[in-house]
């Protein structure tokens, strides 16, 4: 079966670095984002939840026993906006702290098991939109797009980044 190859999908001008062009990307991106992260705010909500609460959440998820320290550094937050989050997240259950196994004094992050099923059902909502996109854009324009958000990331934070659930 021959793959279906979206047309209406707009190709760059080759005068893409001009500032229209780059007022149009930044557009996209804000509309996009806040798009996507609109579809996971009333399953927050029903939690008294919030969207930093969520990226808490997603990022124990993809590296369980993570360190304060680590997650501070990863979501680049204050050790006290990050302190109210985990406060939160563990008054509700959802995510449990232990001692590191070098140092004692180390925090490790971890969800429960309903912090995992959360964690789950709003990524679920995520998936749904990515994939609708990504379907729609191609594999192609995917690659595109994985280069142009990882150009957005300082050259001495993409292993970082590139690490996340191995």
């Amino acid at each position: 079966m021959a793959k279906q190859v979206n047309m209406a999908v707009p190709t760059a001008s080759p005068l893409f670095l001009r500032e229209a062009e780059i007022r149009r990307g930044v557009e996209l991106l804000y509309f996009g984002y806040s798009n996507l992260t609109r579809s996971i705010d009333e399953g927050l909500a029903a939690q008294g939840l919030g969207r930093a609460h969520h990226r808490a959440l997603y990022f124990v998820a993809r590296q369980p026993d993570i360190s304060v320290g680590e997650l501070i550094t990863l979501l680049a937050i204050t050790k006290q906006s990050l302190g109210r989050v985990l406060t939160d997240l563990t008054e509700r259950a959802l995510i449990e702290t232990r001692p590191g196994r070098e140092d004692r004094r180390q925090r490790l992050l971890r969800l429960t098991p309903a912090g995992t099923q959360l964690e789950a059902e709003l990524f679920d909502a995520l998936r749904e939109k990515m994939t609708a996109a990504y379907s729609s854009a191609g594999q192609a324009a995917v690659g595109g797009f994985w280069a142009v958000l990882e150009g957005l990331i300082p050259a001495d934070e993409r292993k970082r980044v590139s690490d996340l659930g191995r």
